[in-house]
């Protein structure tokens, strides 16, 4: 179209089509069809509200339009990522593996809090890619969290909140990747260490994990979490009365070897950390950092994952851990069992795409260049609070950093260390507003990771990731001022202060719900649920 521009390019309306989307999600309890609103609100508004061209820049539109979101190649490595991560889950699954895996591991998880310490402790083992992540600790974790009666909406909280948090305080990841490439050239700053100095100063990441492990700790939950968490104890792990997702149920061999699960998942991880380098040209002689700088995640997540599947394949040969039919049989499974969170990653792509079509990005430039000349100070806790708005309206928190950090990095030409200040807050909002967001991809994968019906998974999480990024805002705002009073942040200071006041949060929380009861909604126990909390 040349250098064509709707009537509302860079005006505010350009955050209405995922504001539309994500209102009717929650109002509507149903992902698809506030989806698939959202991408034909922003379609009107890109075409001037003629509906012929709204139709073609829908579907067709070589920027924005659902075959170019399908045609994306970063968009197709993660559905193949996804559909053969899912056909690996159910080769182990069928296999006995993986109640093999259950059934050890309960020997040394003995409670609650100790299934939900143990899936936040692999979510840290997988750094690498939030992606990545969020499939193979909801896949290895169902069972486990399922037999002590752990919530599906509390185990996806889990999965979300040690994915993108971690990954952006993790110098090896895709993350630190795709920040170094944010940082303009014409700073003559070296992107990789900038992102290793903002990592003391990412307060919502650090927040997050603090909180995670303050409330299963204190065993407290609020919000919609805790009617799903006390149904969970009676039973039913889903609240919503049904399984959300088709699962293929761990079948019990009573000689199926734990090292059959063990070894593919090994595999994966690193398998998919030497695709990730083998994309980056670590192989051709760069080095590791300028490797995971280059490296293309998606792509080496792909690698990783075949080599995986033809190994295992191997291994259950040999071991006859499963007939050659079954084993191509699960293949099929995994890709039937995808299909529901594939479907709502398309169209999040697809909203995601006609967003950026109206100049969400310009709209966001304007409205930080405006504010920056009288509020130095504050900047960097209003650059928290845009970056989460940004994100959430989007779902992605990779564009938004990208779009806000060249922002920043002009606003502060001489102020090195409100510059740091400045771009930490922009990462921690932006992976605030992605934990927020129903349309965030993390946000979908967490859900289908865990199992859980995805729009309970972004009500109960909601209450939580908010109050995380009120104790950051307030972080920032010390920082903010401490900086620019005195030209130095003092970071050894100002973050253990918010981390502890995200501590007493949490007491506070625990204190005024003691001795009161919530009215708990009568519990649906189906079948499915009932499996689904037998499965070891």
């Amino acid at each position: 179209m040349g250098d064509y521009s709707p009537a509302v390019y860079a005006t505010i309306f350009a955050l209405l089509p995922p504001l539309v989307a994500i209102v009717m999600a929650l109002l509507t309890k149903e992902v698809y069809s506030s989806l698939i609103l959202g991408v034909a609100v922003g379609s009107m508004l890109y075409a001037n509200g003629n509906p012929v061209t709204a139709f073609h820049t829908m579907f067709f539109d070589e920027n924005g339009g659902l075959v170019s979101a399908l045609s994306n190649p970063s968009h197709v490595c993660i559905m193949i990522f996804v559909v053969l991560l899912w056909s690996l889950v159910a080769v182990m699954n069928k296999s006995g593996s993986a109640a093999a895996f259950g059934r050890h591991a309960l020997k040394h998880v003995k409670t609650r809090e100790g299934a939900q310490i143990a899936a936040v402790l692999m979510g840290f083992l997988i750094f690498v890619d939030d992606g990545f992540n969020c499939l193979t600790v909801g896949s290895v974790m169902r069972p486990i969290s399922d037999r002590y009666k752990v919530s599906r909406a509390k185990l996806a909280y889990i999965i979300d909140s040690t994915a993108a948090p971690v990954c952006i305080i993790a110098p090896v990841s895709s993350w630190a990747a795709a920040v170094s490439y944010s940082v303009p050239e014409s700073m003559h700053i070296n992107g990789f260490e900038m992102f290793i100095k903002t990592i003391p100063y990412n307060l919502y990441a650090l927040c997050t994990i603090v909180m995670l492990f303050s409330i299963i700790l204190f065993k407290v939950d609020f919000g919609p979490m805790k009617l799903h968490e006390e149904n969970a104890k009676k039973g039913d792990l889903f609240t919503s009365g049904e399984t959300p997702y088709e699962e293929d149920a761990a079948a019990e061999k009573p000689d199926a070897k734990i090292s059959n699960l063990v070894i593919p998942i090994f595999s994966l991880i690193l398998f998919c950390v030497m695709g990730m380098l083998y994309t980056g040209g670590f192989f051709e002689g760069a080095s590791v950092r300028e490797a995971f700088a280059d490296t293309d995640a998606a792509k080496g997540m792909v690698i990783g994952s075949a080599i995986t599947i033809t190994l295992t394949f191997l291994l259950y040969m040999v071991r006859r851990a499963l007939k050659f039919k079954e084993f191509m049989g699960c293949l099929a499974s995994g890709f039937r069992n995808v299909c529901e969170p594939l479907l709502i990653l398309i169209l999040a792509w697809n909203l995601s795409g006609i967003t950026g079509m109206l100049g969400a990005d310009a709209f966001i430039r304007n409205v930080v260049n405006s504010m920056a000349s009288g509020l130095t100070a504050f900047l960097p806790a209003v650059i928290f609070a845009i970056s989460i708005f940004l994100a959430f309206s989007t779902g992605t928190s990779w564009g938004t950093f990208s779009i806000l950090i060249p922002i920043v990095c002009a606003v502060f030409p001489d102020n090195y260390e409100m510059l740091v200040i400045s771009i930490s807050a922009c990462l921690a909002g932006a992976v605030c507003g992605d934990h927020c967001s129903p349309i965030s991809d993390t946000t979908i994968m967490s859900s289908a990771g865990a199992g859980s019906d995805h729009v309970n998974h972004t009500t109960t999480q909601l209450p939580y990731a908010l109050t995380a990024a009120g104790v950051s805002f307030a972080g920032y705002l010390l920082l903010g001022i401490t900086g620019y009073i005195t030209g130095s942040a003092i970071a050894l200071v100002a973050t253990p202060i918010t981390l502890l006041l995200m501590v007493l949060v949490i007491f506070m929380i625990r204190k005024i719900g003691v001795g009161r009861k919530t009215a708990a909604a009568p519990v649906k126990v189906r079948g499915s649920n009932r499996q689904g909390a037998k499965q070891i």
